[in-house]
């Protein structure tokens, strides 16, 4: 009789229910006594991410290895938690530490707050982790099957115009959640946000479950809780998370976030493949409605939620903290540094962590636009720290483009990529910048590496998503447009629109598409509406320079595509 193949997605529910690698930390010693060639696959391939920790590529990509993933070289890309972005001048100095010690100098601010170290051999992995924890923070549970980082607005208690500062409920829900043996084996990655600000600024609407400040009347006056948004996400198959008609109250909110994890964790049906597990499946396949998730999880929580209450959904896509504001205290202002593609040095987390030491009072916040901002600063101070952010190449007045551009790893360290990413946007935000100068409109350009979105491509004005085609009969870096992406009022995911060019036309692509915006928009217009009144022919012809066939997204990829190494 035939011996019968476990599916990828039977391994990896095997490997969970067989241990739990949060328990085992002695052996990722054991691993760093004996070295890289002692490391089973099971550890590079599953047990490693719940830790935060990949497996890091050649340099080439996907298209150097097999199966949809590419080779694999004995270092790592370690990720650290940072719950609602926040971080104190010790904290950033240690990892500007770890950093230097163990990772080549190379750290990156993601798009969920974090930052992540490369090169790291997994003989610095102990220390690394040890040290981490010396300081209060960790890498356990921001890759994997998990509940991961917990992202919330980084002005949180200090922006003047929040509804709320619920970076206690963040951290609230990280402490129930994160690194929780509970919920450990969830079907796959799970993402949560809040936020008690006007602005959205951490994206709920991508998110499995988003939280965002709304307010009702009371007797005793005006009571702040939050609407619930769930199945938000990305990947290859975007999706706008949808609302239930929920009123949640501040002390209901960890009740409720964990609610919704053990509605995922037991919906089975989500782990029979891993390319369709994420909760937002329920709704694309399952036939869930929001109706009905929301009936699943008052039967979980033991309660009924009050109904929902009007909110106030921003209409604003500049969500990037960029520059210097008053906070709500007097006196006192916050500052951001624009951080261009998340790339950050040892010395620039030292001088930041420098800075909030002399000048204010040693908090640090990340952002999801991969920036950072100092906050409490007095306004006598704020000038000064902000010219030496700058002249540390961390701008606090950044051009239009490089305040725009995110970029996710790419194939410098990414298995599953097809294109470099980081060194691109670089060149691309400073092309832009030369050629469009003094462009005012908000403006968000995402460039991502494969069809996985790290880079969140499907929400950005206009989002370019790594391919590869041949040119002179070789094989080289491009990318495919996607336009019109939005969230808020406007929330929508972006109009694969045709074209593909190789990287180095998408400045000139680009260029076109923003000269025709503002040669030819109608008086009031933004860009937002012009991509809307124009078609997909429309567009592609105008970032070809005259009329082009359509071509289609994934005739660059062959088969499956790879899981990715989403924030």
């Amino acid at each position: 009789m035939a011996e019968i193949k476990e599916t990828k997605a039977q391994r990896v529910e095997r490997l969970k229910r067989e241990k739990n690698a949060w328990e085992r930390f002695d052996e990722i010693r054991e691993f760093a006594r004996q070295g890289h060639a002692s490391i089973p696959p099971e550890w590079l391939g599953t047990y490693f991410r719940s830790w935060g920790i990949y497996t890091q590529g050649d340099g080439v990509g996907v298209i150097g290895g097999n199966n949809g993933e590419g080779k694999a070289t004995p270092f790592f890309m370690v990720r650290i938690r940072i719950p609602n972005g926040l971080l104190t001048s010790q904290q950033t100095r240690t990892i500007a530490d770890l950093a230097e010690r163990h990772a080549r100098g190379v750290a990156d601010i993601t798009v969920r707050q974090n930052v992540q170290l490369h090169w790291v051999a997994v003989e610095s992995l102990p220390d690394v982790l040890e040290t981490l924890w010396r300081t209060g923070l960790t890498t356990i549970g921001a890759c994997g099957d998990v509940a991961r980082n917990v992202t919330g607005c980084p002005l949180a208690g200090f922006d003047a115009h929040e509804f709320c500062d619920a970076s206690p409920l963040a951290l609230e829900i990280n402490r129930q959640l994160g690194g929780n043996s509970d919920f450990y084996n969830l079907p796959r990655k799970f993402k949560i946000s809040i936020t008690g600000c006007r602005s959205w600024c951490n994206y709920p609407e991508i998110n499995d479950i988003g939280f965002t400040p709304v307010t009702r009347r009371r007797a005793a006056g005006l009571e702040t809780g939050f609407s619930v948004r769930v199945g938000g996400g990305l990947s290859t198959d975007p999706h706008i998370a949808v609302r239930l008609n929920a009123f949640v109250r501040w002390n209901q909110v960890a009740q409720v976030a964990r609610g919704i994890a053990e509605v995922f964790r037991e919906a089975n049906v989500l782990r029979e493949n891993r390319e369709r597990a994420r909760l937002k499946f329920l709704f694309l396949q399952h036939g869930w409605t929001p109706d009905s998730f929301l009936d699943a999880l008052n039967e979980r929580i033991g309660f009924v939620l009050d109904p929902a209450e009007p909110e106030e959904i921003p209409s604003d896509v500049h969500r990037d903290h960029v520059g210097i504001h008053a906070q709500k205290q007097l006196g006192f202002s916050y500052i951001g540094a624009n951080v261009l593609s998340g790339r950050i040095s040892p010395e620039q987390l030292r001088l930041a962590a420098s800075l909030s030491d002399r000048y204010a009072d040693g908090h640090i916040r990340n952002t999801v636009m991969q920036n950072l901002v100092i906050v409490n600063v007095p306004d006598q101070h704020a000038v000064r720290v902000a010219a030496e952010l700058t002249a540390g190449s961390l701008p606090v007045r950044a051009p239009a483009f490089a305040r725009a551009t995110v970029a996710c790893t790419g194939t410098e360290f990414c298995k599953l990529a097809l294109t470099e990413t980081k060194g691109f946007a670089r060149w691309l935000a400073t092309e832009l910048d030369e050629r469009v100068p003094g462009f005012q409109e908000q403006l968000r350009i995402n460039v991502t590496g494969c069809p996985n979105s790290c880079g969140q491509h499907w929400i950005a004005d206009i989002g370019i998503e790594g391919k590869k085609i041949k040119v002179d009969g070789k094989m080289v870096d491009a990318y495919y447009f996607c336009i019109g992406g939005s969230v808020g009022q406007f929330a929508s995911i972006a109009r694969p629109v045709g074209y593909r060019c190789a990287a180095t036309d998408v400045p000139d692509a680009i260029e076109r598409l923003l000269r025709q915006f503002n040669e030819n928009r109608v008086p009031g217009e933004n860009l937002r509406q012009f991509f809307a009144r124009h078609t997909n022919e429309d567009i592609r012809s105008i970032l070809a320079g005259g009329y082009t066939a359509s071509v289609e997204r994934d005739t660059a990829v062959q088969g499956a595509v790879p899981l990715g190494v989403e924030n």
